[in-house]
């Protein structure tokens, strides 16, 4: 078995193990946001007297749906090429680009803009996500509880980032 470094998944292995992971993260965070959408209303998430407050809650809503759409469809897609009989580890890497740049894009960078990550806070082990407006508490904890799964899922397909899309411009391809 080759030794394992950064940057260097050419191992069938390693990347079906890593499609197998961000699969079952991806179905853990639809089946949470999932749940919340079913359990929640806009009344239980904003002031009914303060119209900012609604405003926040309906794009934070928006958000929620959005990336519960994208996280399940890419969701789909990772099962669909891990079932069929022989393992394509060129889709899987596309697929693991895809969650890296649409889904955990999608999360740390909202279109409501809700919440944002901050940088300094990242690697001290306390919250890194700091909401626009005080969020009501069931906003809160989902947010919480998403980057949760998020934030190792992000650090594990880095190689996503930058140097899968270098590797493939290398080779003249587009990504």
């Amino acid at each position: 078995m080759a030794q394992w470094r950064k940057g260097d998944w050419k191992m069938n292995a390693d990347v079906r193990a890593t499609s197998e992971h961000t699969g079952a993260q991806l179905r853990r965070v639809a089946q949470t946001i999932e749940t919340f959408l079913n359990a929640t209303t806009l009344n239980d998430v904003h002031t009914p007297e303060d119209d900012a407050s609604q405003h926040f809650a309906r794009g934070f809503l928006s958000d929620m749906r959005h990336l519960l759409v994208m996280t399940e469809r890419i969701e789909e897609k990772i099962g669909a090429l891990l079932r069929r009989p022989t393992f394509s580890k060129e889709h899987a890497e596309r697929l693991l680009y895809d969650v890296y740049h649409h889904v955990i894009g999608c999360f740390f960078y909202p279109r409501h803009e809700s919440y944002s990550e901050e940088g300094r806070y990242a690697y001290t082990g306390q919250d890194a996500i700091r909401f626009r407006k005080k969020p009501s508490r069931p906003i809160r904890d989902l947010t919480l509880a998403l980057s949760v799964i998020f934030e190792p899922l992000r650090e594990r397909l880095s190689y996503y980032e930058h140097e899968y899309v270098h590797e493939k411009r290398m080779q003249g391809e587009r990504v």
